[in-house]
């Protein structure tokens, strides 16, 4: 095995597990495959299943993001019932190193390395080389993310829980439903309107307050419903869902003062494609009152490749070795 090589990479979210393979330095990830977490019992199975699926050997190194908090040795997926340690998983695979981050993370750590086919830009803006980068995306649930520069070219990710950050309203209609909420749930985080279940959180919420017949919707029909039935129901959840987000991700920004350009990840709003910048995303990004202008001069953009996570993953661990 040369230098760490090869190596098994991963991007697990709440709903899919996605694995890579790199063989040698510089190579991008090949044997890219995904699962449905629903289908195993734990992220062991789903590598033991990638690895006879593609017949691969034995990795030298293991690195993969996680949409959860990464703060210690045992791992507690926040939206699956998957617990794992770190150390227990190395071991069992036989590795040298076994690097487990933040999904989202993992995510902010590739966005230097972005290519221009790999975006899609919504509004205008131009990024300012070397300031600071920030990443967020509704799933399952909502992870965040920033980068900042640290001199000579070199870039110093942040992770955190930023997807749990109090909601605020915009207009009385949003307060109704987020009074709705937090009768519900008590706290209301970004995250629970901005995810996938937080999509039917706001098709169920609007309809209790018109009080018109809620059907059991999944996040997938009431989009399809939104974008392809003109179900008014699902219209207004589907613009409110992108409102959220856009209020969430201009809140980042100003926070991070990100203006090396905002970038869009998940499972959502990619998938949404062009369809989602009619949606009202950027005009809330940039309702920040006096910092209109600021937020104004900041890109959003939509992450359109899928293998992103993974790519992080591989530079995460390249800067181990650097």
């Amino acid at each position: 095995m040369d230098r760490g090589f090869p190596r098994l990479l991963g991007d697990i979210g709440g709903t899919n597990a996605r694995w890579a393979w790199q063989a040698t330095a510089g190579e991008p990830p090949q044997c890219i495959a995904s699962y449905r977490c629903d289908e195993f019992g734990s992220i062991s199975e789903t590598i033991a299943r990638y690895r006879a699926d593609h017949d691969l050997p034995d990795p030298a190194q293991v690195a993969f993001g996680i949409a959860t908090a990464v703060t210690e040795d045992t791992v507690r997926m926040t939206n699956r019932a998957w617990t794992f340690s770190i150390r227990a998983l190395r071991e069992s695979l036989g590795v040298t190193r076994c690097l487990v981050l933040n999904d989202f993370e993992a995510l902010a750590t590739a966005l230097p390395a972005l290519r221009p086919e790999s975006v899609r830009q919504v509004g205008r803006g131009q990024a300012v080389p070397g300031q600071p980068m920030a990443v967020l995306g509704p799933g399952t649930g909502l992870g965040v993310a920033g980068l900042v520069w640290s001199g000579a070219n070199r870039s110093v990710t942040i992770a955190g829980e930023g997807g749990h950050v109090t909601l605020a309203a915009s207009t009385q209609r949003e307060a109704a439903v987020l009074a709705r909420l937090q009768r519900r749930f008590g706290h209301v985080s970004a995250e629970r309107a901005v995810c996938g279940p937080g999509l039917v959180h706001l098709y169920e919420a609007l309809g209790e307050i018109d009080a018109r017949r809620v059907e059991r919707l999944g996040p997938s029909e009431v989009t399809d419903r939104a974008l392809h039935a003109s179900d008014p129901a699902c219209v207004e959840a589907l613009a409110m869902f992108a409102s959220f987000l856009g209020s969430v991700a201009g809140n980042l920004a100003l926070t991070l003062g990100a203006r090396g350009g905002v970038y869009l990840g998940g499972g959502i709003v990619p998938r949404l494609g062009t369809a989602f910048d009619a949606l009202p995303f950027r005009e809330r990004f940039v309702d920040k009152g006096r910092f209109r202008t600021y937020l104004e001069d900041i890109p959003t953009h939509v992450i359109t490749d899928p293998a992103i996570g993974l790519l992080g993953a591989a530079r995460a661990l390249d800067a181990l070795t650097d």
